[in-house]
């Protein structure tokens, strides 16, 4: 008979009966209108007096905020679960858009509760924070007060611009995008496709697909370029306009704190990165000889440079996973042991449902739910560890308060790159076949591209438009170019036919939250392999050292907790040297298996 470990459907009830019907759902979500409106009059009342004893209230407002933070990510998890398996559940929208405007008004009076922090005099503030009350929250404090300071010149009215203004430029560009369709012929046969399914061509592996849906994509960027160069040029502009008014004038100053990083560390990344291209270059140059060209062709970067003939089971994917999360330490195979156990991976391979994986945290209940489509391939095996792994960076912070479980995104990717690293490693020891470990090793190696030459490429293209946007409307043809510079700067000239045109078909540039949506991704990827090669010396006695840098991932910046559980500065280039070191050994592999095969 099939143990429960194996089913391939989550299990949803136990967190609210019913789906998007569920009279559970509806009341928490009643509930936590009520708990936003009581937070918002506190907020509106509180006038500090200028003494120590307002520390208490201070500490209410923080106990209010952790609360609602805990209740919204419940409830907003759960609807984010009930439309990726049902795509089509308009009840389900409707409560989205509810939970959206909740967070809103939440957002609103964290916002004025910044401004009330940023107000209070400096050695009050010092003062307060050393009282019992408030002295295990003084970095989210600290974190309040100083956001507060970069909206003090703010007024409601700006706020309420940027709905209709600055975010609606975003929300504009993905609407606009959603839209576009595109035709491409596949072995004969006309194929109307999204711009998504397009993209996605480029690891086709027919080599006339991947160049057809290059050269289909790239046209109708010129005839869009127009309309998308004002959508960017808007968002860029009104983001300066605010920070003009708040007196920011490094456009990294607000991307940094929210990552909470400083900027020394960034240099320090980057840096490490720009000396270590060259083995990548070589990789890059080794995959056009390969297929017979004299440089890599950016269609071609994602064609499979042989076919993985390895099919798995769903359950022999469980085993394989369990197995080695197991070798790494005992609370890791418990913990995914019990996720697939308990149903809170939904693999199932059917229609009707999202595409998209993804790990929703349930920090009111301390559970996870891991959705994806398992086709079968080591690449589903891969994706699955993956979002195993943030699921364990929840399961890490099951005793932190609510404000403290909120990591910054610079961290986001690190308990699942380590998961990811574990099985693919695994995986690559395993296999006997030379083809299967070149595929393997290739697949490495293009998420190291992507995250030391690609993201850089993204980074330079938004440091030079943002500088250059300062003096005025940035034409179309200007951002080609600055876009074909960054792309020839971060690859080092290896790549051949580049598309000019990804400040369109990236949406990271028109994310209104989070400017520089990129050097994020680089730092969490190097981050994590950093982490690896740290774990790889001690292995399983790493295992608790591991969870307690997870469990403080959210209550203290990145240099400190670095240094708190590793014991390394982050500023140094010593540190990322460490994982690139990985990487670059993927390298050496990669050509060696490649000769032997070709022997």
């Amino acid at each position: 008979m099939e143990t429960t470990k194996y089913r391939e459907v989550w299990e949803l009830d136990s967190l609210f009966p019913g789906g998007s019907e569920s009279s559970q759902l509806l009341k928490h979500i009643k509930e936590l209108e009520g708990k936003v409106y009581t937070f918002a009059n506190h907020v509106s009342y509180f006038q500090p007096s200028q003494e120590v004893a307002d520390s208490i209230k201070i500490a209410a407002l923080l106990e209010h905020m952790s609360t609602i933070q805990i209740h919204v990510s419940q409830a907003n998890s759960f609807i984010t679960c009930l439309l990726a398996q049902n795509p089509k559940d308009q009840t389900a929208t409707s409560l989205q858009s509810k939970i959206g405007d909740i967070r809103a008004s939440f957002d609103s009076s964290v916002q004025k509760t910044q401004k009330i922090l940023q107000g209070i005099e400096e050695n009050l503030w010092q003062s307060m924070l050393d009282t019992s009350l408030l002295q295990n929250h003084a970095f989210i404090l600290n974190e309040l007060r100083t956001k507060g300071a970069r909206q003090l010149n703010d007024n409601e009215f700006v706020s309420e611009l940027m709905i209709d203004g600055y975010h609606a430029w975003g929300q504009f560009y993905h609407a606009l995008i959603s839209d576009i369709k595109v035709n491409i012929s596949i072995n004969g046969n006309r194929n109307e496709l999204s711009v998504g399914q397009a993209i996605n061509l480029r690891s086709h592996p027919d080599e006339k697909v991947r160049r057809k849906s290059h050269e289909v994509l790239e046209n109708t960027w010129i005839e869009k370029e127009d309309l998308f160069a004002r959508i960017l040029n808007h968002i860029v502009g009104f983001r300066q306009q605010v920070y003009k008014k708040r007196g920011i004038e490094n456009v990294l100053e607000e991307p940094l704190i929210d990552n909470r990083i400083e900027e020394d560390t960034l240099n320090a990344m980057w840096r490490a990165v720009n000396k270590q291209k060259k083995p990548f270059v070589d990789y890059l140059n080794k995959k056009a000889e390969l297929l017979g060209e004299p440089k890599l062709n950016a269609y071609n970067f994602w064609a499979p440079i042989t076919e993985s003939t390895q099919q798995l089971e769903y359950k022999e994917a469980v085993d394989f996973i369990t197995k080695h999360c197991g070798q790494f330490g005992p609370e890791l195979e418990a913990f995914t042991l019990n996720a697939f156990e308990q149903g809170w991976v939904e693999s199932e391979n059917r229609s009707a449902k999202s595409v998209a994986a993804f790990c929703a945290g349930f920090p009111l209940t301390g559970e996870s739910r891991v959705f994806m489509t398992f086709g079968g391939t080591i690449k589903d095996v891969l994706a699955l560890a993956h979002e195993l792994g943030h699921a364990f960076h929840n399961y890490a912070m099951k005793s932190v308060d609510g404000l403290s479980k909120k990591y910054p995104l610079s961290l986001a990717e690190t308990a699942s790159t380590f998961s990811e690293m574990i099985v693919l490693e695994a995986a690559i020891k395993e296999t006997t076949s030379d083809q299967e470990k070149l595929f393997l090793v290739d697949e490495k190696l293009k998420r190291s591209v992507m995250n030391f030459m690609n993201m850089h490429s993204r980074f330079l293209f938004e440091k030079n438009l943002n500088e250059e946007r300062k003096q005025g409307f940035v034409s179309p043809s200007r951002l080609n170019a600055l876009m074909k510079e960054a792309m020839e700067e971060a690859y080092h000239s290896s790549l051949e036919n580049a598309s000019v045109h990804s400040w369109i078909w990236t949406p990271h540039y028109y994310i209104t939250k989070s400017p520089f949506y990129n050097f994020p991704y680089t730092f969490g990827y190097l981050f994590a392999l950093s982490i690896f090669a740290k774990a790889k010396e001690k292995w399983k006695t790493f295992e608790q050292e591991y969870l307690a840098l997870l469990r403080d991932s959210g209550r203290m910046s990145t240099e400190d907790l670095v240094m708190k559980h590793l014991e390394e500065d982050i500023k140094s280039e010593v540190f990322w040297e460490k994982g690139l070191a990985l990487c670059i050994e993927d390298v050496r592999e990669f050509i060696l298996l490649t000769e032997k095969i070709k022997r």
